[in-house]
Parts: structure tokens; C-alpha cells; sequence
């Protein structure tokens, strides 16, 4: 992990075991740091009610950040220091992260943006066993943000593209404000390839993906000026990974071990995203049956196009609908999506000759009659993949449902 600098102990009330690490990462930041670390420790020995070490987690500095870092550990109790030769926030915070032996692991910027008074918010519930990891949001009800309006209008685009892509509930991914339980720590932190600033945003989504209750607190918070990162860089770095997460899920990556989830009941929302895939997958279905079906006949053309759409159907059924672990088309996968073509080529067919017989050159009425046959077919598709293909117990618990002791 590089060079560690070990603290001196607390004393007093605060002395004993570490219940709240608090890991500061900096890159050259030798203007800021000493103020900020006192600042933070002193709020920590006046006004939060449990034990806590402050960590520095110097990525790579190439200014005094460093031995600013090393000064402060020998002045103050409580602060240890942590230097990496490699550059990376994410990379910062996993090396602190996963030597910690505190009970929940936190980390906040070094401008100290979010007020202090929003700490103990953060890490209580995840003390108490009520959550599994806590976030800091700027987007919800409560917060109170000073900043300008372009970096309040790029932090809004990011996270509704976020929650677009990747169907998360949570409302901001970014703010340098976060706390997770550290027994979870070996478990999430693996999945998570990013080492920069995209790392918080892979941590939730993974987080939530994998079932842990994450809590959000608002906070107060209020942008620093001189803030050293490059936006047009990192936003292209968070497209980037934001692309990388969708084709990994498709292709069902992102789960820890089974430990980690409950057998509980599926998605409350799961028809809801039963019918977006749905949706999109009917108007690919129309829109390709209008194309192929003069060169190929409105029959063959039907095939033609079911056999694709039900294809991609299931893989999207299977990675957003019913959240289904492990590699996709096993046995009873295949044997699944056989039997919905099947079937859907059965009622489609049937509604295209019943549509011939009343109106024979009626591109209208054919169009209909698949439009029906498609949205009956889609109820059977829902009932075979739920109580058959996805069923329960492969399916990803939704946070409500999640039992705490498992976690324990």
C-alpha cells in the first residue's frame, strides 16, 4: 500500500476501539490539507459522539502534501497518514478502506465542502445496523447547495443519465461524502474496477445491485472555487465507465458472493420494467416486420423478426427485468426462450391470418392484428420467464425485502 504512518492514540472519552475511520484523499493539495485536518479533527474531539480516526490518503503528490500529511500525524492524536505512489481517488480510498479495522469506513473531500453536522447522520445507521452504506445527496429534499450554475446543471445531466442507464434509486452519485460498513468492504470493493473518480458512482450502483440498503442524508454543502478537477476529462471518464457497468451487466458481472444476498421475493417494480423491455421490444418488432414484410411475406417475415426480438428480449428480461444471476442461456434459459418464440409465434401467426381473412391487403389490419398478438404474447412471455426462466430465487432482492442479518 506504500508508505503508512501510524496514529497516535486517542485519549479520554474518545480512547478505545475505532468505531468511524474517515479517510481524506488528496492530490496536491499542500495549501489545503493542515487546515482541513484540524479543522475535522478538532469537530471530531469537541462535537461526535463516537471514537474516530482521521486517515490521509495521499495518491501521488508531487508537492509538500506529504510532508504536510506526516507533520500533522506527529502534532495531532487520531490522524494517520497513508501515501501511494499511484494517482487515483478510488485507489486512495480502497487502500485505506480495506486495512481499516474501524466498524464503518467513511470518507469526505478535503475542502470540506459538506458540512460537518451531517457526519453523525451518515454513520449512525450504519452503527446501529439499520443500513449498509450512507451517502451524502445534494438532489434531495433538505440539502442546501451553494454552487454555480454550470457545475449544478453538469452534477443534474450526470446523474439522471446515471439513473437512466443504469435503473439506480439513488439521487447523487458524486458527492465526496459516503460511509459503508467495513465487513462489506471485501466484499464490494473486488467488483469495483474503476480507480479514479468514478469509483463512487461503481460502488453504489454495485451496492444497490447486490442488495445493500444504502441511506441518504442531505447535507449542506458548498462548492469550492478552486476545485482541482478536470470536468471535461472526468466526465468522459464517467461515460466511459457508465458503458463499461451496462455491457458487464449485460452479460450478468457485477454480483459478490451469494452470502451477500437473501432469497427473498423479486422486485416490487418488476412490472414496470417488465414493460419498458417490453415497449422497445414492440417497436422493434413493428418496425422491423414493416420492412421485411413485402420482400418476405408478412408470415416468413413474422418468424423472421420474433427470432431476433425474442432473443434480445430475454437477454434484456433477464439482466434488467428479473436482475437474474450468473451466465446467460443455461438449460433452462434456452429451453425458456425456445418455448416463448414458440409461443408467440403461434398467437402472431394466428392473428395475421385472422387479419388476412378480414382484410386481406390491409397493411393497417396486419399491423394491428400483430400489435395484439404481440401484447397477448407478452403476457404469456411475463408468466413462463417469471415462474419458470427467472424465477425467484435467482432474482435480485430490492432493498425493502433485505434482512439485515444477513449482513451481520
Amino acid at each position: 500500500m506504500g508508505i503508512v504512518q501510524a496514529p497516535k492514540p486517542l485519549a479520554g472519552p474518545n480512547a478505545g476501539p475505532v468505531a468511524v475511520e474517515i479517510v481524506v484523499p488528496v492530490y496536491n493539495e499542500e495549501r489545503l490539507v493542515e487546515s482541513s485536518i484540524r479543522k475535522l479533527r478538532a469537530y471530531l474531539d469537541a462535537s461526535f459522539p463516537f471514537s474516530a480516526l482521521v486517515t490521509i490518503a495521499d495518491n501521488a503528490s508531487t508537492d509538500a502534501t506529504w510532508e504536510r500529511a506526516t507533520g500533522l500525524v506527529d502534532q495531532l492524536a487520531g490522524v494517520r497518514a497513508v501515501h501511494l505512489e499511484e494517482k487515483g481517488r478510488g485507489r486512495a480510498l480502497r487502500a485505506a478502506w480495506s486495512t481499516s479495522g474501524a466498524e464503518v469506513v467513511a470518507y469526505m473531500d478535503v475542502d470540506l465542502s459538506t458540512g460537518l453536522d451531517a457526519l453523525l447522520p451518515l454513520v449512525a445507521p450504519l452503527l446501529s445496523g439499520n443500513a449498509d452504506l450512507a451517502i451524502g445527496s445534494r438532489l434531495v429534499f433538505g440539502a442546501k447547495v451553494v454552487r454555480g450554475t454550470k457545475r449544478e446543471l453538469i452534477s443534474r445531466v450526470y446523474n439522471l443519465i446515471v439513473r437512466t442507464t443504469l435503473h439506480n434509486k439513488f439521487s447523487d452519485a458524486q458527492c465526496g461524502f459516503k460511509a459503508i460498513r467495513s465487513e462489506l468492504v471485501k466484499d464490494i470493493l473486488p467488483l469495483v474496477e474503476d480507480n479514479g473518480w468514478f469509483f463512487d458512482t461503481e460502488l453504489l450502483v454495485l451496492a444497490e445491485r447486490n442488495g445493500l440498503r444504502i441511506h441518504e442524508v442531505p447535507v449542506d454543502w458548498v462548492d469550492d472555487p478552486d476545485s482541482r478537477v478536470d470536468i471535461a476529462r472526468t466526465a468522459m471518464d464517467d461515460l466511459s465507465g457508465i458503458a463499461r457497468l451496462v455491457w458487464s451487466f449485460f452479460r450478468g458481472r457485477g454480483m459478490a458472493g451469494a452470502d451477500l444476498l437473501s432469497a427473498g421475493v423479486a422486485p416490487p417494480d418488476e412490472l414496470v420494467r417488465f414493460a419498458r423491455v417490453g415497449i422497445i421490444s414492440t417497436v422493434a418488432y413493428v418496425t422491423l416486420f414493416l420492412l421485411l414484410q413485402g420482400p418476405l411475406g408478412a408470415l416468413v417475415a413474422n418468424v423472421v423478426v420474433l427470432v431476433f426480438t425474442t432473443i434480445v428480449n430475454t437477454v434484456m428480461h433477464a439482466r434488467f427485468t428479473f436482475a437474474a444471476r450468473g451466465p446467460f442461456l443455461r438449460r433452462t434459459q434456452f429451453l425458456g426462450a425456445g418455448t416463448v418464440l414458440v409461443t408467440s409465434v403461434g398467437l402472431t401467426t394466428l392473428a395475421l391470418l385472422l387479419a388476412h381473412a378480414v382484410s386481406p391487403n390491409s397493411l393497417l389490419t396486419r399491423v394491428a392484428a400483430i400489435v395484439i398478438g404481440t401484447g397477448i404474447a407478452a403476457l404469456v412471455r411475463f408468466c413462463l420467464l417469471r415462474a419458470w426462466v427467472f424465477r425467484a430465487r435467482n432474482a435480485l432482492p430490492s432493498p425493502a425485502h433485505y434482512p439485515k442479518e444477513t449482513l451481520r
